[in-house]
C-alpha cells in the first residue's frame, strides 16, 4: 500500500511548527510571543512548537484554528503526517527492529 508520504521519500519530515512559522506567523508579522498572547498560552509553548520540540496537541490545534482561520483537523493531520514520516525515517535506519517482527493477523493463524 502506498500513500502521499511515499511519493518523495527524499524530503525530510516537516514539523507542523515549521508550517506555523513559515506559512502563518511570518506572513502576518507575528512573533512567537504575539501569537502566544493571542492564543492565551505560554510563550514557551509556541516557541517549542516552532522549533519542533513539542507536538501539536488537540488544545493547541483548537486555538490555532480559531486564530488562523483553519480547522483543528488541519493541524492534527500535519502532526500525524509528521510523526508517520519521522517514524519511517527511523525505521529505514533499523532503529525499530521490533516492528518488523510483528506478524499480520491474517498470517498468524
Amino acid at each position: 500500500m502506498t500513500d502521499d508520504m511515499d511519493l518523495n521519500p527524499a524530503l525530510a519530515p516537516v514539523h507542523p511548527g515549521e508550517i506555523l512559522l513559515e506559512e502563518f506567523l511570518k506572513p502576518h508579522g507575528l512573533s512567537a510571543g504575539a501569537a502566544a498572547k493571542a492564543l492565551y498560552v505560554p510563550r514557551t509553548r509556541v516557541e517549542r512548537l516552532i522549533r519542533g520540540e513539542t507536538p501539536v496537541t488537540v488544545d493547541t490545534a483548537m486555538r490555532l484554528s480559531r486564530l488562523l482561520g483553519t480547522t483543528p483537523q488541519f493541524w492534527l493531520n500535519l502532526q500525524a503526517a509528521y510523526e508517520v514520516r519521522a517514524w519511517r525515517e527511523r525505521s529505514r535506519t533499523g532503529a525499530l527492529p521490533d516492528i518488523a517482527a510483528i506478524a499480520p493477523l491474517d498470517a498468524v493463524g
